[in-house]
């Protein structure tokens, strides 16, 4: 049930790009550690590093969009502070269930669906503008 990096979500800057990539890693290893029946800890583990991570680098993003005045920054920052409720809304399910089949899905659903769709299309403009500045 792996998601695969794939070179054409490469937007073309090496921080970002090393980060998406860093991100299909983590997110490997959650859904590895959900499928295999590891306990909680582990699981919980690599939730906690996503939340962390997923914070850090929508910063990163966010100063890159500010420092050169991105004209889509607040729909590409609103888009980001959603995706933080859903993943708080997806922390829960796991406190309150565990590494159950529905939150496999619903790590599928809301994180693995939301980062292909979202670095396919949103990030790759923003890449393409960050080219023509950087």
């Amino acid at each position: 049930m792996a998601v695969l990096w794939r070179n054409d979500l490469a937007i073309g800057v090496d921080l970002i790009d090393a980060q998406h990539k860093e991100l299909f890693v983590r997110i490997n290893q959650l859904l590895d550690a959900c499928t295999q029946g590891k306990g909680s800890e582990e699981v919980g583990g690599v939730i906690k590093f996503l939340e962390d991570y997923v914070v850090t680098h929508f910063g990163d993003e966010q100063n890159l969009m500010t420092k050169y005045q991105y004209p889509e920054y607040e729909s590409h920052f609103a888009m980001h502070v959603k995706f933080v409720e859903e993943f708080q809304k997806l922390k829960g399910l796991f406190e309150k269930e565990g590494a159950t089949i529905n939150f496999v899905i619903q790590v599928n659903q809301v994180v693995v669906d939301w980062l292909v769709n979202h670095i396919s299309k949103v990030d790759k403009r923003l890449g393409v503008f960050l080219k023509t500045k950087m």
